[in-house]
C-alpha cells in the first residue's frame, strides 16, 4: 500500500447528496468493506477492569463489557473502505468520515483522557469532529424524532369500532365545524367582497395559512381523539388534508386539515410534504445514511476488534444494545449479515506466525485524487490496513474458505492499529495470542483481601495459607488488591471450594485475615448484573454477601454449581 494513498476526508459541510451517491456507487461495485473506528476510549489502553476484555472473560462477560463502553463512549469517526479484485490488483475506495453526537442523539458522553491525549500527539483533529463533524441518529432514534415531527403526515384510522355516546358527539362536533369552515373557503372564490373581506370571515371561523392554502386547527388531547378527527376528515371529502403536530415528547397536540381545491392541488401538497419530511429525515440520519448504504448492500466486511466495534455500531446506528449476547448476535445479523473479524482470522491460522516474510507487494490502487493544495490528512488509515492485512491473509492461507469465517468474533483481540504497519500488527497479535493461557472458567478462582502488591509476595503468603497453594498456579492481579488465580491441575479449584464451603482450620485463618474467596461464577454475576462501580474486589464482596446464609463462612463465598465453558470460547453470530 502506497504510503501517500488519498483518503477522502468527509466533514458535515461535504457529506452531501452527490459524495452518497459516489460511495453508494462504489459499494454496489465492490467485493468486501473494510470498516474501522476511533473512539473515546480504547480498550487496549490502561482501561479499568470493566472495560478491558480479559483472558479469562467469557464471550458473554465480554459481550457485557462491550456493552457497558457503547453506552458510555461515543465515536469520533468511521473509516469505510469499499474494495474489490480485479485480476491481481486490488482497487480501494477509502472514506474519512468525521462525527459528533446531534443534541437529540447525547447529551453527555464519557471520554478516556490518556487515550485522547495519545490521539492528540498522533495529529488528531478534535476541533475538525466537534465544529464539522456528522450527526447521527439511531434508527430507534429517528422512528422517535419523525413521531415527533410537527408536520407528520397521518391518514391512519386505528380503530372504527363502536363508539361511544361521547366519542359520537364530538364527531358530530367537528364534523360540523370542518363542513362550515369548507364550505366557507369554497365561498370566498367566489365572494364579491373582496381578498380582505373573505380573509376576515377565514380568521373568525379559525382558518389559518398552510403555505398558500387555507387550513384549520383543532386542538386534542389524546391520540383516541386525533382518530377520531381522522376518521370524520375522511369522511367529508378527499380534498381536505390532516396534518398530525406533536409536543417535543410526541404527545399529540393538535390536528391541521388543510384544503386543496383539485386533486392536482392535493398531489402537489403531499409531494411537497413527503420532500419536507424526507429533506428532514436525511438530516437527522445523518451519518447513518452511510450506516445504511452498507447494510442494504448486503456486502461482506472486514473488521477487527469486531465486538467492540460493531457494539458501538449497533448501539450508536441500530438501536440500544439488548440485555444477552444471544439477543445482540440475532440483532446484528439482520443488519450485517456478513462480518468477517481478522481476529477470529488470525487466530485459527496457525501457519501465519511461522511466515518470515509476509508480501508487501500487493498492488493496491487507491483512485482518489489529491486536493488542489496537494494536503492529504493521515486521519482514517485504518480502513486501508485491515484492507492489507485482509489480502496478505487471504491471499497466503483461505482464498477459497472465506465462507466458514464468517460472523464468528473473537472475544479477547483488542489491539489497535493506528501506529503499526500490516506486517508489524500481524507479528504483535500473534505474540500476543502466545502469551495467553487457555484457561478454563472452573480452573479460576478469584481472591480479595490480600495487602502485598508483587505477584511473588502473593504466591509466598498463600503458601503459607493453604497446602493447595503449593502446587502449580499462575496469579495475576486483576484490579488493585483483587488477583485471579489459574490452577494448573483439574479439579483443584473445585477442592478449594468445597473445603470453603465444609469449612477448615485453613480457611477460617484466611477469613480472619479478611482474604475473601470466590468462584468465577461471582465474576460472571458481576459482570450480568452491571456491578462495573469502584473496584473489583468490592463488585464480588456484593454479590457473594447477597448469598447470605446462617453460616457465616458461606457468606463469603460464591459456588460455582456448573463447570463454565472455555472463556476463550468464539462468539458466533
Amino acid at each position: 500500500m502506497s504510503s501517500h494513498a488519498v483518503i477522502k476526508q468527509v466533514t458535515k459541510s461535504t457529506f452531501t447528496p452527490s459524495l452518497l451517491k459516489e460511495l453508494k456507487t462504489h459499494i454496489d461495485g465492490c467485493d468486501f468493506i473494510s470498516l474501522s473506528s476511533i473512539k473515546t476510549f480504547s480498550a487496549t489502553s490502561a482501561s479499568p477492569w470493566r472495560r478491558r476484555i480479559l483472558p479469562f472473560d467469557t464471550a458473554e462477560t465480554a459481550y457485557l463489557k462491550a456493552k457497558l463502553a457503547a453506552e458510555s463512549f461515543q465515536i469520533l469517526n468511521v473509516s469505510v473502505c469499499p474494495f474489490r479484485l480485479d485480476g491481481s490488483k486490488v482497487v480501494a475506495f477509502p472514506y474519512n468520515f468525521h462525527l459528533f453526537p446531534s443534541e437529540e442523539q447525547s447529551y453527555s458522553f464519557s471520554c478516556q483522557a490518556s487515550y485522547l491525549e495519545s490521539l492528540a500527539h498522533k495529529g488528531f483533529d478534535f476541533n475538525l469532529c466537534i465544529y464539522e463533524g456528522i450527526s447521527y441518529l439511531s434508527r430507534v432514534q429517528e422512528s422517535l424524532a419523525r413521531w415527533r415531527n410537527t408536520t407528520h403526515l397521518d391518514f391512519r384510522i386505528f380503530s372504527k369500532s363502536s363508539k361511544s355516546v361521547a366519542d359520537s358527539l364530538f364527531m358530530e362536533r367537528i364534523k360540523a365545524r370542518i363542513q362550515y369552515w369548507r364550505k366557507s373557503c369554497l365561498n370566498s372564490k367566489k365572494s364579491p367582497h373582496g381578498e380582505l373581506a373573505n380573509s376576515l370571515r377565514l380568521l373568525i371561523l379559525g382558518s389559518q395559512v398552510y403555505g398558500e392554502r387555507p387550513c384549520m386547527t383543532i386542538d386534542v388531547c389524546s391520540d383516541h381523539q386525533v382518530n377520531l378527527i381522522l376518521e370524520t376528515v375522511n369522511g367529508i371529502s378527499d380534498s381536505l388534508v390532516p396534518l398530525v403536530v406533536r409536543s417535543k415528547v410526541g404527545t399529540p397536540t393538535s390536528v391541521r386539515v388543510v384544503f386543496t381545491n383539485s386533486e392536482e392541488d392535493k398531489s402537489a401538497l403531499l409531494s411537497d410534504i413527503n420532500r419536507t419530511e424526507e429533506e428532514q429525515n436525511i438530516k437527522l440520519r445523518g451519518f447513518r445514511e452511510v450506516m445504511d448504504l452498507i447494510s442494504n448492500s448486503q456486502k461482506p466486511i472486514v473488521s477487527i476488534n469486531c465486538l467492540n466495534d460493531f457494539a458501538f455500531f449497533h448501539e450508536k446506528f441500530i438501536a440500544p444494545l439488548p440485555p444477552s449476547l444471544h439477543e445482540f448476535t440475532c440483532s446484528l445479523k439482520m443488519v450485517f449479515p456478513k462480518i468477517l473479524d481478522l481476529g477470529h482470522l488470525m487466530e485459527e491460522i496457525g501457519p501465519l506466525k511461522n511466515t518470515k516474510n509476509i508480501s508487501s507487494s500487493i498492488n493496491l490502487e487507491v483512485p482518489f485524487q489529491a486536493d488542489k493544495d496537494g494536503e492529504q490528512s493521515n486521519q482514517g488509515r485504518n480502513a486501508l490496513k485491515i484492507t492489507s492485512l485482509f489480502l496478505e491473509i487471504s491471499n497466503l492461507h483461505i482464498s477459497n474458505k472465506i465462507e466458514g469465517y464468517f460472523n464468528t468474533f473473537h472475544p479477547t483481540a483488542c489491539m489497535e492499529l493506528e501506529s503499526v504497519g500490516c506486517q508489524d500488527y500481524t507479528n504483535t497479535y500473534l505474540t500476543y495470542q502466545e502469551d495467553i493461557a487457555k484457561l478454563d472458567a472452573h480452573k479460576l478462582v478469584f481472591l480479595w483481601g490480600l495487602s502485598a502488591a508483587l505477584s511473588l509476595q502473593l504466591k509466598d503468603k498463600l503458601r503459607n495459607y493453604h497446602p493447595i497453594f503449593n502446587e502449580n498456579f499462575d496469579l495475576k492481579v486483576v484490579d488493585r488488591n483483587c488477583t485471579v488465580i489459574a490452577f494448573q491441575r483439574q479439579g483443584a479449584v473445585v477442592e478449594l471450594l468445597k473445603e470453603v464451603k465444609t469449612g477448615s482450620s485453613y480457611i477460617e485463618n484466611m477469613m480472619s485475615d479478611g482474604v475473601r474467596i470466590a468462584g468465577f461464577g461471582a465474576y460472571e454475576k458481576v459482570c450480568r448484573m452491571g456491578l462495573w462501580d469502584g473496584r473489583l474486589a468490592d463488585s464480588l464482596q456484593t454479590v457473594v454477601s447477597s448469598n447470605n446464609t446462617n453460616s457465616p463462612v458461606l457468606a463469603e463465598i460464591c459456588w460455582d454449581n456448573e463447570l463454565m465453558l472455555e472463556p476463550n470460547a468464539y462468539l458466533k453470530v
